[in-house]
């Protein structure tokens, strides 16, 4: 398997249709792959051709997707920038990749500037913004015109296909090094799913330096699916592109979903213009979702079908898939709408306690995969590559348990679960009691010091526009559904929650104020 391998069965067998859209422009398969060929031409001008790391620092955008292609294409390896970090991160993530060459756009150049200057191994940095090329830079767009098309370089197989830094919510970011056959095999996992089916017009909506994006670009070139693509996320712009282009699938976080559904209701006479009906199929992940939300969404967007994946970077990132037949009335009743879903054909999945051995069906453990997606291990760490990879199982870091169907079902992070008075508190669980209460939009549990208990239950609140709730109120709510020390003992009230770039509520940042001083962040 090689990662260009969709792109260039497209071009054999649909060259004129339309590949890419975004705004007014548009690419056909054919016009897109000569692109890409002219693009890794040059890179190889600028010595790219073994392996060598190019990454990406921009908005979504055409570009952003032949970057995807072309890199391979010349030979070299993928190293997509998170746009949220700050500057020093994004150093730390080249001069660890020993990242060669930088492509910014417009709203990135003058960061760039400073990465090239200060950074250790960038040596050329290419433009692909809309005006000028700043001194010192390469322009994009002359590159192509300048070069022409080069053969693949067929890097394929086991061969190093990008490098995915992890966010860098704790230390400094890890390297996760993925390739072409974990890359192909994920995205043929997706397909066995039914996603990007052939004839999908796709959204990213998410951001494209993301795997969970990033996956979805993947397995679409695998079927010649349409790309559409936004430079970022709006609710008014994702709802006008699906109406425009006639979207049937996209994937957003489940704050996205939120977002969307709101602007709808702000501006009903507007949003009431738009034809949705094409939408077919959305995917949420990154973070759980509430039942409220869920049954909001489905009322209003009726054609679609809801599926969900639980993943991480480690996996290429499929991990399970729950299908839209989990999500149903009776899905709620009998709880299986609360699971991430059965393992995808491509991993195994099983729940392991401290010692490794494989746990019942039901009780909680560690939630570990093996299969041909799993990570090659983290650049330049052969430590943390064999604390995670051990006798050939990726330990997640999150605890779950399964039940006899097969179904798995995260309950927490382990280094989110609270420790009070001696019992144990998972604060998904508690999260979820939260949010069913109809004032909640969103809240995230963590837990805090207390001298009796070494941690008590704290939630962190945002109330729905316009909405009240006495604290006492949700005390009374949660202690319907959850046991009496599972329930939260403080409460916070926000107008919103920290959040990372692809809508995970940063938890490190609501403890800071808490534990800052004690010397560790647990009791």
């Amino acid at each position: 398997m090689y990662f260009t391998q969709g792109l260039h069965r497209a071009v054999r067998q649909q060259p004129d249709t339309v590949a890419v859209c975004c705004g007014d422009e548009r690419l056909t398969f054919a016009q897109f792959a000569q692109r890409v060929a002219s693009l890794a031409g040059a890179l190889r001008r600028l010595g790219i051709h073994g392996g060598e790391r190019v990454a990406m620092l921009s908005l979504n955008s055409v570009r952003y997707l032949e970057y995807d292609m072309a890199v391979p294409w010349a030979g070299g390896v993928l190293n997509p920038v998170n746009i949220r970090w700050s500057p020093a991160e994004m150093l730390y993530a080249l001069d660890d990749s020993g990242t060669h060459v930088l492509i910014v756009d417009d709203n990135f150049k003058d960061v760039a500037s400073r990465l090239a200057k200060e950074g250790r191994t960038v040596r050329h940095v290419i433009y692909a913004g809309a005006g000028k090329a700043p001194a010192g830079m390469l322009d994009y767009e002359a590159l192509i015109a300048a070069n022409e098309p080069v053969e693949d370089a067929w890097r394929h197989g086991e061969d190093l296909a990008g490098i995915f830094y992890t966010g860098g919510t704790t230390g400094y970011p890890k390297g996760v090094m993925l390739s072409h056959y974990n890359l192909g095999i994920s995205g043929m996992a997706s397909l066995v799913t039914g996603r990007c089916a052939p004839g999908t017009v796709y959204l990213h909506a998410m951001p494209m330096f993301h795997l969970g994006s990033f996956s979805s670009v993947n397995a679409l070139f695998m079927n010649g699916g349409v790309h559409v693509v936004l430079p970022s996320f709006t609710p008014q712009g994702v709802l006008e592109a699906i109406s425009r282009y006639g979207v049937n699938e996209l994937m957003l976080a489940p704050t996205m979903i939120q977002l969307l559904l709101d602007w709808m209701d702000a501006n009903a006479s507007l949003s009431g213009t738009l034809d949705l009906s094409s939408l077919r199929m959305i995917g949420y992940g990154a973070s759980p979702i509430s039942q409220a939300l869920l049954r909001r969404a489905q009322a209003t967007f009726r054609n679609a079908k809801f599926v969900q994946g639980y993943g991480m970077t480690e996996l290429s990132p499929a991990g399970t898939f729950l299908g839209d037949e989990y999500h149903t009335d009776a899905a709620f009743a009998s709880g299986k709408m609360r699971a991430a879903g059965k393992p995808y054909v491509c991993v195994e999945i099983k729940i392991v306690d401290d010692d490794g051995q494989e746990l019942p069906r039901g009780e909680v453990g560690e939630i570990v995969a093996r299969g041909g997606n799993v990570m090659r291990g983290y650049w330049n760490k052969p430590e943390a590559t064999a604390e995670a990879i051990r006798n050939g199982w990726l330990h997640t870091g999150d605890s779950g348990y399964m039940d006899e169907e097969g179904l798995v079902y995260v309950v927490d992070r382990l280094k989110d679960m609270i420790v009070t008075g001696a019992e144990n508190v998972y604060s998904a669980e508690v999260e979820n009691a939260l949010a069913s209460h109809p004032a909640v939009a969103a809240c995230a549990v963590i837990g805090i010091p207390n001298q009796k208990w070494g941690e008590s239950v704290h939630a962190v609140v945002v109330l729905r526009a316009g909405a009240s709730v006495a604290e006492a109120a949700l005390m009374a709510h949660c202690r319907e559904r959850i046991a009496g020390y599972k329930c939260p003992r403080s409460f916070e009230f926000r107008d919103t929650l920290p959040l990372s770039s692809v809508g995970k509520v940063l938890k490190t940042e609501l403890r800071k104020p808490y534990w800052d001083g004690q010397g560790r962040n647990v009791a």
